[in-house]
């Protein structure tokens, strides 16, 4: 019997109300983060690591964040690196592993912990990884890591986490990635937390593309006007923003053009400078046979996007073709 078993019930609930207390506060999490800037955000979880008065719970899901960061700037060993000696210090627990049973630090002798395995460890680790895999072009193997989360998260009671986890199958598991945005937005209807209920305007948004990317644009328009709506709601500024240019791309490929137009000119004025809007101008304007207009937006788009090397690489399609139409000779 592990001493985890000998333990009453009340000293089991007061052992997990400690855990669930020493862990790092998620509100406080989502101001350190600015996904547009991974490295200021980088800088944020290091100064706060180094002060060395975090319990040991906060600190390891702080270390899973920071990994985060560091896989948004394309280094991925250095993010391994970070989630294996996170893993080590909660005795190499697999994703998914342990997840109902709540230990004190020391409690399995075979595994001796420097941070007690709690379930949101685990659960992050495995988001983390899987989130690497993905970007590094893994997918394939991300997917068993997400799956491993879901299941840890949902065991666990974590709904915000497994609603991540079945967010990031439906990106990495294409074949099934409607089932899983529909299985994440299941989720955020039943909860009632104000935070966990922000997933649903990037549920929509996701599953937008993914109707968009399928050639239904009439069902990625109404997507996106849901993402947009529970952005409105629940999201930021930027956030309503960059979904407002979405309902604008699924109008061009609807050959609604004024309204797209209409919709990325207001982008445009209202600022900042976004290649991506001057991207959908230059577009929008060879659409409607205005092509020295679409070349200048083509030109700011060229020159705003040049330094996104995520674009350049990824989206080497589009980045030619944007540099054809600014220099057409």
């Amino acid at each position: 019997m592990t001493p985890a078993e000998e333990l009453t019930a009340d000293e089991l609930t007061a052992e997990a109300e400690r855990l669930q207390a020493d862990r790092f506060d998620p509100r406080q999490l989502d101001e350190l983060w600015d996904l547009d800037d991974p490295a200021a955000s980088e800088r944020r979880f290091e100064s706060l690591l180094g002060t060395g008065d975090l319990p040991p719970i906060a600190r390891a899901e702080l270390q899973t964040q920071l990994a985060r960061a560091l896989g948004l700037q394309g280094r991925y060993d250095d993010a391994l690196k970070i989630l294996d000696a996170v893993l080590e210090s909660i005795g190499n627990a697999e994703p998914g592993a342990d997840v109902e049973e709540t230990q004190p630090a020391g409690a399995s002798a075979s595994r001796p912990s420097a941070t007690p395995r709690a379930p949101v460890v685990v659960i992050r680790v495995a988001l983390e990884r899987g989130r690497v895999l993905n970007s590094s072009g893994r997918p394939a193997d991300s997917v068993e890591l997400f799956t491993r989360a879901l299941q840890a998260a949902r065991a666990a009671g974590e709904d915000f986490l497994a609603i991540d986890a079945a967010h990031m199958l439906a990106i990495a598991d294409r074949t099934r990635a409607e089932h899983w945005t529909n299985e994440a937005l299941r989720m955020v209807t039943t909860s009632t937390d104000p935070r966990t209920r922000r997933w649903a305007g990037s549920l929509h948004n996701n599953a937008g593309w993914a109707r968009h990317d399928a050639g239904d644009d009439a069902a990625a328009l109404a997507e996106f006007e849901a993402a947009q709506s529970a952005y409105e709601v629940n999201g930021t500024a930027e956030q309503v923003r960059v979904a407002r240019w979405a309902v604008a791309r699924a109008l061009r490929s609807l050959a609604r053009f004024d309204e797209a137009l209409a919709i990325q000119q207001q982008l445009a004025e209202q600022g900042p400078a976004d290649g991506y809007v001057q991207e959908e101008l230059a577009e929008l304007c060879l659409a409607t046979g205005r092509p020295d207009e679409a070349r200048e937006h083509a030109a700011a788009a060229v020159e705003l996007l040049g330094s996104d090397s995520w674009f350049t690489e990824y989206e080497s399609g589009r980045w030619e073709r944007l540099r054809r139409i600014a220099r057409p000779d």
